[in-house]
């Protein structure tokens, strides 16, 4: 049986690659990194290893018992099935993106996912932002229908991982666009700025991990357009570089409003989209767009008449 992590042999690649687009940020992009920013990113990597360390354990027990339940089976030999590795890496990204996509659309999972969106810069430090408290959430409940298929929790392990290493690149400004064939199909730097965008056009949208082609299947794709620039972070920003207050920010949201809320409404906090309030006070990200959209047609210009009375 494999004893292979692919993150921990990435790290010094990482740290690397933040050095030299930190030398090109400081030619080229001089507020692309902003040092407290930057040291909250990297208290954010460290943390995210940490808990995973420590509470990452009970999902692996929960993947264990399960595979006993296996409808397919590989053989003993399970990592020594080649066509296998390729289709647990697809079948893992689709994965991802129904996560990831949850993670916005559930309060809950939002309440840990929220920290890797926190930075109002995009830089690839940005992508060390990873959840402390992701394992108290039910994400990990989508790699069940994975692990019922026959695949091995430790080969799922190991294609989630190299699924983070390639998302790591993608956290930059310093590239603008691949060629168009690669953009079609595989998440990109360009395609990745839009989800990191607080931007109404661009809200909620490119759930994608490593193939964008999830997106355009289920509707949540959104390009990048060069006449909106993007406005990175959260809807309501930090406005502090306050490492716990960015790790639990909206863990404490989530549990004030539960407490004062309603009797009726008290799942609701829980379950429902960022945003949602029982009397309205909030707006989800739907609401944002959709107000943002009316505005935008307000202000269109009417359309011209033309000779025969018709307008153009």
């Amino acid at each position: 049986m494999p004893d292979f992590s692919p993150t921990q042999y990435a790290v010094p690649a990482f740290v690397l690659l933040v050095l030299i687009e930190m030398i090109w940020a400081r030619y080229k992009r001089p507020d692309a990194y902003e040092p407290r920013d930057t040291l909250v990113s990297l208290a954010f990597g460290t943390g995210s290893t940490v808990a995973g360390a420590l509470f990452g354990g009970f999902a692996f027990w929960l993947f264990i018992k399960t595979y006993e339940f296996r409808l397919f089976d590989f053989g003993e030999e399970w990592w020594k099935v080649w066509w296998a590795w390729p289709l647990a890496f697809l079948l893992d990204d689709l994965k991802y993106y129904w996560v990831h996509r949850a993670g916005h659309r559930i309060r809950w999972m939002w309440a840990a996912h929220v920290n890797h969106h926190s930075s109002q810069h995009y830089n690839l430090s940005t992508a060390l932002r990873q959840t402390w408290t992701g394992n108290f959430t039910f994400g990990l409940l989508f790699a069940i229908p994975l692990v019922l298929l026959g695949f091995h929790p430790f080969m799922l392990g190991i294609v989630a991982g190299f699924n983070l290493i390639y998302q790591f690149w993608i956290h930059t400004e310093a590239i603008n666009k691949m060629p168009r064939w690669f953009e079609a199909v595989m998440n990109t730097p360009s395609h990745h700025r839009v989800h990191h965008a607080t931007n109404p056009l661009y809200l909620d949208r490119n759930y994608a991990g490593v193939f964008i082609i999830w997106d355009k299947m289920f509707g949540t794709f959104q390009p990048e357009v060069e006449n909106e620039k993007i406005r990175y972070g959260i809807v309501k920003q930090l406005g502090s570089f306050n490492l716990l207050w960015a790790v639990f920010h909206e863990w404490i949201g989530m549990l004030t409003d539960i407490w004062s809320a309603p009797w009726k409404h008290k799942l609701s906090y829980l379950l429902r989209e960022p945003g949602w309030t029982h009397d309205g006070s909030r707006e989800t990200s739907d609401m944002i767009r959709a107000s943002w959209q009316e505005r935008t047609q307000s202000k269109a210009p009417e359309p011209l008449p033309t000779d025969d009375g018709q307008t153009a």
